[in-house]
C-alpha cells in the first residue's frame, strides 16, 4: 500500500503555518473534531471529544438519508431507509432462527453484494463479530477460519458454498440464495438495543500469518467508528487547504454530482469494507458493486452509468483502467475523487489516472495502514501528494509514528527502521493467538508492524522491498505459507518464495525450489500442488527449478537479495 521511496519536498514556511492553522480550527477545542485525552484499554490516548460509540449507531443515523441510494448493484436498488428496516429483520431472525448473542462470531463467505452488508450490520447491530472470511480461500482455508473462530453461523453464497460441499463445518451453514429471503419476514422489527461499548470487539479480518495460517485481527466499533471520523476530518481539512492555498479546483458552471463511490475491492478487505460498506453508509453516499470478476471495461461502463465520482484503485485496478483501449469511450467527468492503495502506487501511475480522469487530478489520494492497525495510520493527498508522490504521508490525527532499531530504540529522522503505529484504533488481539498479539503489540500498545521506513519532516516513506511480504494486487501474500506447502512435496528438498515487480500486479510471486536429486517435477505439477491447498494468489506465476541448493548466510538463512538479484554476493550477511 505504498509508492517507492525518494526524497521529499518540502512546502514553503507559510504553507506549514496554513496547515497549523486549519488543524488547529478543527481539533483545537471548540473545532467540530475536538481531539482530547481519555484512556484506551489502558493507556493514555488521544480520541475525538465528541463520537459516537458504536457501528448501530452510524446505522440508525444512517436512516436520516432515507430515499437516497446506499447500494446499487446491477438491477437491485436499496436505498438507506429500507436498507436500516431490512437490517432490523435480519438481526431478529439471527437472534430467534439461530441464537445469536453478543460476543458470538457469524461467518461471512460471499462475494460482494447487497446481503454481505445487511449481514454485516445485522450481526454487529446484535453486538456479534463478524468473520470475514477471505472469498478466494479454498476449503482448507475456509475450514480453518470457521474452526479457528468458533462461529456459530456460516453465511455464505453458492459459488464459495461449494468449495466446502460435503464438508462438515461444524456450524449452521445459510445460504445466501436460497436461505436469505426467510431472514427478511420480520418488516415491523426494531433495531437491537443491547448495549454495545466501544471497545468491544466488531469484526475479525483475516491476515496472512508468517507461521502459515492465516491470523485473525480482532476490530473493535470504536475502531471502524474513528476510521469514518479520521478520515472525514481530514477530507475536510484537505478542502480548507485547497481553498487557503489557492489550489482549490475550477469553479463548474454545472452542478456537481451527488456523490457515488465505486466499490472494486472485495468486503472481506479493509479497503471494501472500511471505505465502501462503513464510511461511505455513514455519510450518505451511493455505492455502486459490480458482480462477476474484475472487467476494466465495466468499470469504466459503470462509472459513466452511474456518474461515479470516487473510487479507490485497489491493487493492479487502477493499470488495468487507465492502460484499457476503450477508454476514450466513455464519458469519466463525473469522477472527483481517486484513491490508490493495495500495492506500490509510482508517480508514473498516478500522473496516468491524473490524465485519466483530470476532474480528480487535484484530489487523488493513498493512505498507509493494516488490518492491524484499525484503518490508516498516515493519509496524504491533493498538493502534499503533488509534492511528495512518493509519500505515504503524515501521522492521520489521533494516530501516532515511531521507526525504531532492531533494539526498539527510536531511530532520528531519515533512518530506515521499523515502523511502530498507536492509536486507539489498534485490533484488540490476534484471535486465540496470544503469542502472536504479543510479538505485534509491544508496550503502550505501539503495533510493531513488521514494515521498514523512514520518517522525514513528519511524512512516512515506506522501502516496502526490505521485507519478505509481497503485496500481490492488493492481497498480502506471506512467503513462509507458499514455501512449507512447496517443501511438503515429495520430489522438493528446499524453496524460497519472493516477490518481483510487476506492471499490472504492483508484484507477483516467484518460486524457487531445489529438487530432491534423480527427480524432476515440472512447474505445472508444483503450481497443481500448491493450487490444491492454498488460494489463486498465493500460487507462484513464476519458478525456477534447480538442482544446486540455496544460498544462505552463516546462521543458514537464506539470503533472498541474491535470488532477487539486489546482491551478487551469496555471502553477504543481511
Amino acid at each position: 500500500m505504498c509508492p517507492a521511496d525518494t526524497s521529499s519536498t518540502p512546502p514553503s514556511p507559510n504553507e506549514e503555518d496554513i496547515r497549523r492553522e486549519v488543524r488547529e480550527q478543527l481539533t483545537g477545542a471548540g473545532g467540530p473534531f475536538a481531539v482530547t485525552t481519555e484512556t484506551v484499554l489502558g493507556e493514555q490516548m488521544e480520541v475525538f471529544a465528541d463520537r459516537k460509540r458504536c457501528l448501530r449507531e452510524l446505522l440508525e443515523m444512517s436512516a436520516l438519508y432515507g430515499d437516497k441510494e446506499y447500494i446499487v448493484q446491477d438491477d437491485r436498488r436499496i436505498r438507506y431507509a429500507e436498507h436500516v428496516h431490512l437490517v432490523a429483520s435480519v438481526a431478529r431472525s439471527l437472534a430467534d432462527d439461530y441464537g445469536i448473542q453478543k460476543g458470538d462470531r457469524v461467518a461471512i463467505l460471499a462475494a460482494n453484494c447487497p446481503e454481505w452488508l445487511i449481514t454485516f450490520w445485522a450481526a454487529t447491530s446484535l453486538g456479534a463479530i463478524v468473520s470475514a472470511l477471505n472469498g478466494w480461500w479454498t476449503s482448507d482455508e475456509i475450514k480453518f477460519g470457521v474452526a479457528h473462530t468458533s462461529c456459530k453461523l456460516l453465511v455464505g453464497d453458492a459459488k464459495r458454498l461449494e468449495r466446502v460441499a460435503g464438508i462438515d463445518l461444524g456450524v449452521p451453514v445459510l445460504q445466501i440464495e436460497n436461505d436469505f429471503e426467510a431472514l427478511l419476514r420480520h418488516r415491523e422489527a426494531k433495531l437491537p438495543s443491547i448495549e454495545i461499548d466501544e471497545d468491544d470487539a466488531a469484526l475479525i479480518l483475516f491476515t496472512s500469518g508468517t507461521t502459515g495460517r492465516p491470523k485473525g485481527a480482532v476490530v473493535s466499533h470504536r475502531a471502524l467508528v474513528g476510521f469514518v471520523q479520521t478520515n472525514t476530518m481530514h477530507g475536510l481539512e484537505r478542502v480548507l487547504l485547497a481553498g487557503k492555498l489557492g489550489d482549490a479546483p475550477a469553479a463548474d458552471a454545472t452542478a456537481p454530482p451527488a456523490p457515488a463511490a465505486l466499490i472494486t475491492a472485495p468486503l472481506f478487505h479493509l479497503s471494501g469494507l472500511y471505505t465502501g460498506g462503513i464510511m461511505m453508509l455513514a455519510t450518505g453516499v451511493k455505492t455502486v458493486y459490480r458482480t462477476g470478476r474484475f472487467d476494466p471495461e465495466d468499470v469504466l461502463r459503470l462509472i459513466e452509468k452511474e456518474n461515479v465520482t470516487i473510487w479507490s484503485a485497489l491493487g493492479s485496478m487502477g493499470p488495468q483502467v487507465v492502460s484499457h483501449p476503450s477508454l476514450d469511450k466513455f464519458d469519466l467527468s463525473s469522477m472527483r475523487n481517486v484513491g490508490f492503495g493495495g500495492a506500490p502506487t509510482s508517480p508514473a501511475l498516478q500522473e496516468k489516472m491524473r490524465k485519466a480522469f483530470p476532474n480528480s487530478s487535484k484530489n487523488m489520494g493513498l493512505g498507509y495502514g493494516l488490518s492491524e492497525s484499525g484503518g490508516l495510520g498516515s493519509g496524504i493527498g491533493g498538493r502534499e501528494l503533488n509534492l511528495r508522490p512518493t509519500s505515504v504521508g503524515r501521522a492521520s490525527v489521533t494516530n501516532e509514528i515511531q521507526i525504531r532499531d532492531e533494539d526498539g530504540k527510536v531511530v532520528p529522522d531519515g533512518t530506515y527502521g521499523e515502523i511502530h503505529l498507536r492509536s486507539p484504533y489498534l485490533m484488540i488481539e490476534y484471535w486465540n493467538n496470544p503469542k502472536a498479539t504479543a510479538e505485534t503489540i509491544k508496550p503502550g500498545r505501539w503495533l510493531a508492524t513488521g514494515d521498514v521506513g523512514r520518517l522525514e519532516d513528519g511524512y512516512l516513506f515506506i522501502n516496502s522491498r526490505a521485507r519478505d511480504m509481497i503485496l500481490r494486487a492488493a492481497e498480502n501474500v506471506y512467503p513462509i505459507e507458499i514455501e512449507h506447502r512447496i517443501d511438503a512435496h515429495p520430489d522438493v528438498a528446499e524453496s524460497a518464495v519472493i516477490g518481483v515487480d510487476h506492471e499490472i500486479l504492483g508484484q507477483e510471486v516467484k518460486a524457487v525450489v531445489v529438487v530432491q536429486a534423480g527427480t524432476s517435477p515440472t512447474e505445472e505439477v508444483l503450481h497443481a500442488w500448491v493450487g490444491e491447498s492454498l488460494a489463486s494468489f498465493k500460487v507462484p506465476s513464476l519458478w525456477d527449478i534447480r538442482s544446486e541448493p540455496l544460498p544462505r548466510n552463516a546462521s543458514g538463512k537464506v539470503l533472498k537479495k541474491v535470488l532477487t538479484g539486489e546482491s551478487e554476493d551469496d555471502l553477504i550477511d543481511e
